[in-house]
């Protein structure tokens, strides 16, 4: 399996290099180009479908809303309405997975008449791949985390929702910078997220 880098090309240019040592480097430049844009050009899966970056932002985003409105109901609804004057409320965030499949296209489409090179490129992703990254190297993470969701859902959503894309479909990604301190929860605060989940998966 390669590991793309999307913030250092030059690691996915080694690599592929060394599984494929026959290839001039020049070449291996441009599949790791090329491989970097299935990547950042992912597309977004979900409920079964696909959406393109960035023409199908608005589309993705209405298709989430209602999802997101039932889920913000569940946390107002499991949210203890009373809070001790100086309790201090561990807010623990509700993840919305969004699946993100590598776009052969985009990639394709850089290559231009190269068939021999969409050949390999297509080989490449379908032995796996892992991206390596950062939220901003991802067109559909950076979108989904700069939307105005109180616009699109027509209300106010809660704070603890967090809308994550992960790769799938043959490609798993490992994102930069995101190792967080464990936290201890009191008891009442577990309870609360418990019941959100269990919200969520009744629908």
């Amino acid at each position: 399996m390669i590991i793309c880098n999307l913030t250092k090309l030059e690691s996915a240019v080694d690599q592929i290099r060394k599984t494929h040592p026959k290839l001039l480097a020049a070449d291996a430049a441009l599949v790791a180009s090329a491989l970097s844009l299935t990547g950042r050009h992912a597309k977004a899966v979900y409920e079964g479908e696909y959406f393109l970056w960035p023409n199908d932002n608005e589309k993705l985003m209405q298709s989430m809303s209602a999802h997101l409105h039932s889920i913000n109901e569940a946390i107002v609804e499991a949210t203890p309405k009373k809070v001790a004057k100086n309790a201090v409320v561990d807010e623990e965030p509700v993840l919305v997975n969004i699946g993100l499949a590598p776009n052969l296209a985009a990639g394709e489409e850089l290559l231009n008449t190269r068939e021999d090179l969409k050949t390999l490129l297509s080989d490449i992703l379908q032995a796996g791949v892992e991206f390596s990254y950062s939220s901003a190297d991802i067109g559909w993470q950076w979108a989904l985390d700069r939307a105005n969701w109180n616009t699109i859902s027509d209300g106010d959503l809660s704070r603890r929702i967090k809308i994550k894309a992960n790769f799938t479909e043959g490609a798993v990604g490992s994102e930069q910078g995101t190792a967080t301190k464990k936290r201890t929860t009191k008891k009442a605060e577990e309870a609360v997220v418990a019941e959100v989940v269990e919200a969520v998966e009744a629908e």
